[in-house]
């Protein structure tokens, strides 16, 4: 009777255990029975409890922050107690927003969250201290206290060290089943990926460790369970046949063997660092490291992916859209570019008038003007350009005639108007070469003079040379303008 597991399901009738005595047994309760379902999983015996003032003081502060949370969660759904249920796995009990900081808040902003972590962490480390003085009392060890400590070390830093650190309460996890399953993935992807936190990946390695070290050793115990293996403490002492044929498999199929004793350490220690190298990694977490990813790359611990696709560059940091529409050559440097500021009107350099409006082109301060008029180049001095429909270039000697020609400038009709840039002067380009003269037609020689010199007619027909006087121009094809003659260019006959 004394070897009876789950799988036996022989369960002892009998008078319940009293145990021990202790000290102070008006502290312990009275009752005990025994129950068959509880027997199924343990033992059967139900009591006493040792409640103690510690105990009692935990238990209440537990109902206060249960009660706290379930009924904000009751009343969001309007008291309705069908929603309450249907939505129970979705409600939650929200920390401040972070605009509070770590002031204490009204109650519905965070207040009944504040006020339940409070409570609730009461609970727990008067919980935790009872736990502690219950083993000393029995002359055990403090190991159950301290493992249940490492997991008290994780909570405190998710709702209370960490928001400290950060200075505000909303930084903490909110009360509810799926909302605080939510506020772990958003942490994560906050944070670069906690999958690159060093202590997190410590933490999920000792997770899985005593995950399989737990199934190694329950399997052993139970698959030597009828030669006595559950008697672990007497297998310590005295290895029996349970314990040869144990240590004999692992060596078996593994090389080596844990023992009895062995195995139980190795499992605490497992257990016990899963929580506290996670809590070190969480206080790291935008306290010190605000992207885990990158933290990785520079420390050679995550790998470092090429550039596979283009960059694209953010529309919000980019400068004004430009317009495509509008063929500015990219070597004309100081002129008119889409995107910035193109003045609307300006006023005439000679006359002071109004001219002009904005227009796809326009001038620099060389007078130089861009394509935006019919698809050609103008060129002209500071005095002004003007274009005709048949690409004419007109460039002014004087100041007068600038000015005349920028008032009498003509723009094709199916552009916008031209803008004349004339406030401030500008140095005056390089004039071009100035082409040859057309022969012009022959003409009969006048009569000799006294002299035997051909007589001059005011000057007509005869070709400019360096000895004309500078004080009197000499008029040209070349030096007139569309401006300055309505009058068509004479035609010549070519000669044989």
């Amino acid at each position: 009777m004394q070897h009876a597991n789950i799988f036996t399901r022989i369960q002892v009738a009998a008078p319940p255990n009293p145990s021990m005595p202790i000290p102070n047994e008006e502290e312990r309760s009275r009752g005990s029975s025994l129950s068959r379902l509880v027997g199924w999983f343990g033992n059967s015996q139900l009591g006493p409890i040792y409640l103690g003032t510690l105990g009692l003081m935990s238990v209440i502060s537990f109902v206060i922050a249960f009660e706290i949370i379930g009924l904000n969660m009751l009343a969001s759904v309007d008291w309705d107690p069908v929603q309450f249920v249907r939505q129970l796995p979705w409600l939650a009990l929200e920390p401040p927003p972070p605009s509070m900081g770590l002031s204490l808040p009204p109650l519905n902003q965070g207040g009944w969250w504040l006020m339940a972590g409070f409570f609730l962490t009461l609970s727990i480390l008067l919980w935790w201290l009872r736990t502690f003085r219950r083993a000393k009392a029995l002359g055990m060890g403090s190991h159950v206290a301290w493992a249940f400590a490492s997991a008290i070390w994780l909570y405190l830093v998710l709702g209370f060290i960490r928001p400290l650190l950060m200075g505000s309460w909303g930084e903490a996890v909110p009360f509810g089943i799926f909302p605080h399953l939510d506020w772990t993935a958003a942490f994560s992807v906050r944070y670069g990926n906690l999958f690159y936190n060093p202590f997190h990946a410590l933490s999920i390695a000792f997770l899985y460790g005593s995950t399989l070290l737990f199934a190694m050793h329950g399997a052993t115990v139970l698959a030597v369970s009828h030669l006595g293996g559950e008697r672990e403490v007497a297998q310590v002492v005295d290895r029996g046949t349970a314990g040869e044929r144990s240590a004999l498999f692992w060596r078996w199929t593994m090389g080596f063997n844990a023992t009895f004793e062995s195995i139980h350490r190795w499992a605490w220690w497992f257990a016990v660092l899963t929580p506290l190298t996670g809590g070190i990694g969480i206080l790291l977490t935008g306290t010190a490291v605000d992207n885990w990813y990158q933290w990785a790359q520079k420390h050679d611990f995550a790998p470092s992916y090429p550039a596979t696709y283009q960059v694209v560059e953010d529309p919000s940091l980019s400068p004004l859209p430009v317009d495509r529409t509008l063929d500015v050559p990219e070597d004309l440097s100081g002129r008119y570019t889409p995107g910035e500021a193109n003045p609307a009107v300006v006023e005439d350099g000679s006359t002071g008038e109004t001219i002009g409006a904005e227009s796809s082109g326009g001038f620099d301060d060389t007078g130089t003007g861009t394509d935006g008029f019919d698809g050609s180049d103008g060129s002209g001095d500071t005095g002004g350009t003007g274009m005709d429909e048949d690409e004419m270039v007109g460039t002014g000697d004087s100041g007068e005639e600038s000015g005349e020609a920028a008032s009498e400038a003509t723009v094709d009709e199916s552009t916008t108007a031209t803008t004349l840039d004339t406030a401030k002067p500008a140095p005056k380009p390089e004039p071009a070469p100035k082409p040859a003269p057309k022969p012009a037609a022959p003409k009969p020689e006048p009569a000799a003079g006294p002299s035997g010199e051909p007589a001059a007619r005011g000057g007509e027909g005869t070709p400019p040379t360096g000895d004309t006087p500078p004080d009197k121009p000499v008029d040209t094809p070349a030096a007139k303008g569309p401006s300055d003659s309505t009058e068509p260019p004479a035609t010549t006959e070519e000669q044989p």
